[in-house]
Parts: structure tokens; sequence; C-alpha cells
């Protein structure tokens, strides 16, 4: 695991996905971005089509994510879009099977999609739906996908880099381990911070089992933005909480999603990343660990739960336990 601390990448808050990609050719690179047609994701998936990469982009609606992504039609890149419904294993599995079917191995995965501060919901076995969204389809996803990644067992993989997005939610909450469901007292926050630490342990343990195999895991803050993540909030608790005010002017602290999206492109593609795994980045660059006595600890740095290493392979433990499914480990 690399050391969590700043390598002064020479990016920083206001970077781009395309000042990061710069001048650099993908082409011959094949990618996976979950939630690829909307927000962070499609200014992901853009970055990558514009230079070149073949992009797969599974979505719970594919028609829509199609008719958003024709937009994207005339860059040099290619975009195959596919079903899948990251709360339902089995559509996991189905659309895992339907990757492999076709044996071409991928180079970059990005697990992007994800809802936020919903009402609770259950899935699949009466799971707490961020949690499982969010973390247990994207750990049942890679776990299936592995021959198509790793160079370890026997498939064509060539080694490559996972990113997973986390937040800064992730500071709200650590993995309740008495009651990860939240069987009882559910609070819509801190269901997502548990879901975003779990994202961020996800890359830690990823990191850790898949480096013989050529494979790097990354975790990614990509920044206050205004996307349909915010689908389940009310105005009035946006307005309260700063985000934007009486009009609907967006707070200026939030970045673009053309910026919400450098981090993501800078930990799947960047050089500088090199031989490098299992830490959380921010504002393009491996953060730093939170200083509890700034006044911006909520908003900047890594808490010591989201990279703890023993809370990661406990966590792996827990997701193969209820997904059963584990291939890596």
């Amino acid at each position: 695991m690399t050391e969590q601390a700043p390598i002064n990448s020479g990016f920083g808050r206001d970077t781009t996905a395309a000042d990061v990609i710069g001048e650099r050719d993908l082409n011959g690179v094949r990618a996976l971005v979950t939630g690829g047609y909307s927000g962070l994701g499609f200014e992901t998936t853009k970055a990558l089509v514009a230079t070149g990469a073949d992009v797969v982009v599974p979505a719970r609606r594919p028609d829509h994510a199609r008719e958003v992504l024709a937009e994207l039609a005339d860059l040099p890149g290619s975009i195959t879009v596919d079903e899948l419904d990251l709360g339902d294993l089995d559509s996991v599995a189905a659309f895992a099977g339907r990757m492999v079917e076709v044996g071409e191995p991928f180079d970059l995965i990005i697990n992007n999609a994800a809802i936020m501060a919903c009402p609770e919901t259950r899935v699949g076995p009466g799971w707490e739906a961020q949690f499982a969204t969010n973390h247990l389809g994207h750990y049942a996803l890679i776990n299936q996908l592995w021959d198509l990644i790793g160079t370890d067992r026997g498939g064509p993989g060539r080694g490559g880099r996972i990113v997973a997005l986390s937040s800064t939610g992730h500071k709200m909450s650590p993995i309740r381990w008495d009651d990860v469901q939240f069987e009882s007292d559910y609070e819509k926050w801190q269901a997502y911070g548990q879901a975003k630490t779990a994202n961020a342990l996800f890359a830690v343990e990823l990191d850790r089992l898949g480096q013989g195999a050529g494979v790097r895991a990354f975790a990614v803050h990509p920044g206050g933005i205004m996307t349909p993540l915010q689908r389940h909030l009310p105005r009035e608790e946006m307005i309260a909480a700063g985000w934007m005010d009486e009009e609907g002017n967006v707070n200026e602290l939030f970045k673009s999603p053309e910026a919400g999206a450098s981090t993501t492109i800078w930990a799947a593609t960047s050089p500088q990343l090199d031989g490098a795994g299992g830490v959380y980045c921010e504002d393009c660059d491996i953060a730093a660990r939170t200083d509890t006595d700034s006044p911006f600890a909520r908003y900047l740095g890594v808490d010591d739960h989201a990279i703890d290493r023993h809370e990661a392979t406990r966590l792996w433990a827990l997701s193969a336990d209820l997904t059963g499914v584990d291939a890596i480990g």
C-alpha cells in the first residue's frame, strides 16, 4: 500500500478531466464506467472516448443511456451500453457473464454509479440500498469480472487499474459492524457515509489482493458537484446546507462536472501513480490524512477509519459472505 500523503502532482481543485489526460492517446484502452451516462460518469466517459478509449457503460436503463451518450458518437473512441442493476446480484452476474463471454480484457474499471441519501429502501434479501448498491454490487461485479482484469487467473487479462468513487461522506460514518444493514434507526446520511467508507476500504483491500495480478486500486473523492446524485434531496435541505441560495445559485465552492471527473481520470490513467495503489485521492493528488484540528476537517483529507487495513480485510470477508462471491481473496 502506498503512503497516504500528497505527491504534489501539479494539478489541483480546478483541474478538468481533459487537463489530466492532456495529449495522451488512449487508443486500444478498454474501460468500464458504471453509471457512465449521468453526471460525473458522463464526463468520465466523455474524457476517455475523446482520447480513443473503448468504454463499456452498464446502465440500469440502457435505452436512456444510449440516448444520452449519442452526443459522444463523433468522438474517436467507442461506447457500448449494456444492462446492469447494481442493487440486484442476479443482474450483476448476468452482466459479468456477458462480458466474460465476449472475452475482451479491461484496462480500467471505474466504480462510479451510486445513490445518495435516499429514503430507507431495501434490496435483495433486505439489504440497505446504499450499502448494497454503492458497495456490494461493485464488489460482486469486480470479483465476477476478475478473469478479464487480473493476469493470474488464466484468462486474457493484462492487469490495470480500478477506481472506486468514495467521497467526504465517509467522514459521517465508519462501518457499523453491529448493524451494517440499518435494521434499526435508519438515518440516510449515516447510511451514505457508511457506503462511502466501504468504497474506500474496498480499494484498500482490492489493491492488496490484486497487486500480484498487476491490478492496482484507488479510492477517489471527486469533490462537491451538482449532479443527478442529489435527486433524493429536497431543495430546502440543500439551501439549509449552504449548497445553494434561495434563487438556486450553487455555492461557488462546488466544482463543475468537468473538474469533478478529473480526480477519477487522474487515478485511472496518470503515470504519476505507476506502482502506487490502495490510497484515497482528492483534487488530483493523493489526499493527506485528516487534520482533526483543522476547521476544514469535515471536507479535506481522509479519516483513518476509511483506509484502515484491518477494517478493509474485515469488510472484504463480510462482502464475500453476503454475496457468496470471492474470486480474488
